[in-house]
Formats: structure tokens, sequence, C-alpha cells
């Protein structure tokens, strides 16, 4: 069990998400940073959908109230236990009574905290993830407070495994890491201006050429008034060639829509579940990540891409986590850790 003493700026419970009932109108939620919450997961022993700790900007407080397998992946809040830094993208074990402290960000937007067994978390309509709008899901349907307290579900082998390891090394520290970690070729892009490869939209041929040539070219900035639901970009307004009714009709995480004032919005994980304004791209898959880690202020550029590349990027990208995770199988720990 962990208990919150300062939830920062904005900490929620996610997994992948809220699937199979759009058509209800139910909002999907879930990681805005998949890749991240997957790693952690997997670094920790869990299946990949196992809820974890969503961090944005400024990251929270808490104190363990037993011994804890954790790994931290995502963008870097200065994580730090009883005020030592504690490095991300591995296994570390926490001692009982030990204190994680997170601060501010300083590169990307989200961290993800993974505890072995996930979080003891109710199941609602076959997910975990918190939406907030709608108080449905996570923990009571809100952000984490002061004074939260989080089960931990039963670990697997694995974790076990992996604990055991820890648990022979530095008995008097109040953490242990693992030596090895993620390889970088893994990590979501933290660039200051990262270029974010799009498909062609459903509706891209009825811009201007003006404004395509605009939207492959030019920087736009995300703006304050974005969040989990999606992100609205200043920039150079980008407009139809004319008038043009669209019916609503099915989005997805990554669409870009355009309204009537030209300044494109990408939707994000708390998206609606159908949307009538003009699509002018779709994000490619393998990008998300490194969209949903920029700040609002940040610069973003747009870059095409084919379905078929885009689609050959996520293959590689799949076949990378795979072999992380035969690789975490095959070492079980057998590897020399750093306390």
């Amino acid at each position: 069990m962990i208990t919150i003493t300062k939830p920062g700026l904005l900490s929620t419970i996610q997994d992948l998400g809220r699937f199979g009932y759009q058509k209800y109108g139910v909002i999907t939620s879930g990681a805005m940073d998949s890749l991240s919450h997957r790693l952690a997961n997997i670094l920790v022993g869990n299946e990949e959908n196992k809820p974890t700790i969503e961090m944005t900007l400024l990251g929270p407080t808490m104190q363990f109230q037993q011994d804890s397998l954790i790994a931290i992946c995502g963008g870097d809040m200065n994580p730090a236990i009883q005020n030592r830094p504690v490095r991300m993208w591995r296994p570390v074990l926490v001692r009982k009574g030990a204190q994680l402290t997170f601060g501010q960000a300083k590169s990307g937007c989200r961290a993800y905290l993974a505890v072995a067994g996930g979080f003891s978390i109710p199941t609602i309509m076959n997910s975990t993830s918190t939406y907030i709008r709608a108080n449905v899901g996570g923990f009571h349907g809100r952000a984490l407070k002061t004074g939260d307290q989080l089960s931990f579900a039963e670990k697997t082998a694995q974790s076990s495994l992996l604990m055991k390891k820890l648990h022979t090394k530095g008995d008097h520290q109040p953490f242990i890491e693992m030596e090895w970690s993620v390889s970088s070729n893994l990590f979501p892009t933290f660039e200051k201006n990262p270029v974010i490869r799009v498909i062609d939209g459903r509706h891209t041929h009825l811009f201007t050429k003006e404004s395509q040539e605009c939207f492959w070219t030019k920087p736009f900035q995300i703006t304050p008034q974005s969040d989990r639901m999606g992100y609205r970009l200043s920039g150079e307004p980008l407009h139809l060639e004319e008038p043009t009714e669209i019916l609503s009709e099915a989005v997805t995480f990554g669409t870009i829509q355009v309204p009537a004032d030209g300044k494109p919005i990408v939707l994000m994980a708390d998206r609606q579940t159908t949307g009538g304004y003009p699509k002018i791209g779709e994000i490619a898959s393998v990008d998300l990540p490194c969209l949903a880690q920029a700040k609002p202020s940040d610069t973003i550029y747009f870059s095409p891409i084919s379905l078929e590349k885009a689609q050959l990027l996520l293959i590689e990208k799949e076949k990378k986590i795979k072999q992380l995770k035969h690789g975490i199988n095959y070492l079980g720990g057998n590897q020399n850790v750093h306390s």
C-alpha cells in the first residue's frame, strides 16, 4: 500500500483504455503515453494493461507502507526516495516507510509509476482508467489527493523473483535499483520541437493548397487550453477550399480536426467518440507517445508518412517491446544491482 502525501498537479490511475463502448458514447481514456505505461508494467513483471499512476507536469509525493517493487517511466520529474535520486526505466525495490517524491518535469510532460501486481482498483466497463469529467473509473473517479491510500493487487511469479533478487542486496538502504534498464531506443522522444509523422486524413483534399503546404512546413504551438481530451494548436490558420458540411463520424487517438477558426485540434486519450470537423490528418500511432510528452507552449512540426510506412514502424516498435519482455524473462533478475 502507498499513501499520497502530496497529490501533484494531476495524478490519475490509468490503464490502456476502456475499449468496446464508444458506440454507447463512452470515452476510451487510458494512458496518454501508452508506451511508457506499458514499459513500466513490463519492468515490474506485470501485464501491460495493469493500472499505473499517470503524473502530469508536477509529480506527487507518496509513502510506502510495505516493501514494493516499482518502475518509473516517461518524462523526468526528478524522482527521489528519501531525498536520494532514483533512476528511471528499471525495476527498483522500495523499502517499507520510504518516501518517494517527484518534482517538476524537466523533460517530457508525463511520468508513469507501476508497482508489482498493479494497483487494486475496481474495474468499470473492463477498465480501471480515470475519466474525470464523468467521475468514472480510477480512484473514486477523480485525481489523487492528499490522504489517498492505494492498495496493491497480487504479484506475479516474475515480480516476486525480481523482488527476491533485489532483497539480497542493500539491506539497510531505502531502495535498491537494478543496474540494467530499458534501452533508450525504446523511449518516447523528448525533443523540444518534435516532428510528428501524420497520415493524410479523410478530408485533406478539401483544404486549400496553401493550407496543405502550411500544415506540412509551418510550426504549431500547443496552447495552454490543451488537456487530455485534445491538444489545441496555434499557428497559421488552415482553410477549406469552400465551406463544407461534414457528417459526424468516428474519431480516434491522433485524429487532427480543423474547426471553423482554422486552428487544428489533435484528439487525445479523453477524446469524444465522434466528430464533425474536417480531418486533415491522423497521427501515426508510433508517434503518439512523443506527442503525449509535449507540453503546453511547446512547438511541434508535422511530417507526412504513408499508412504502410507507419504500420511498419509500429510493427518494428512492437518487436522491440517483445524482445524486452523476453530479455527480462531470461534475466530473471540475474544481473548486478546498484543501491
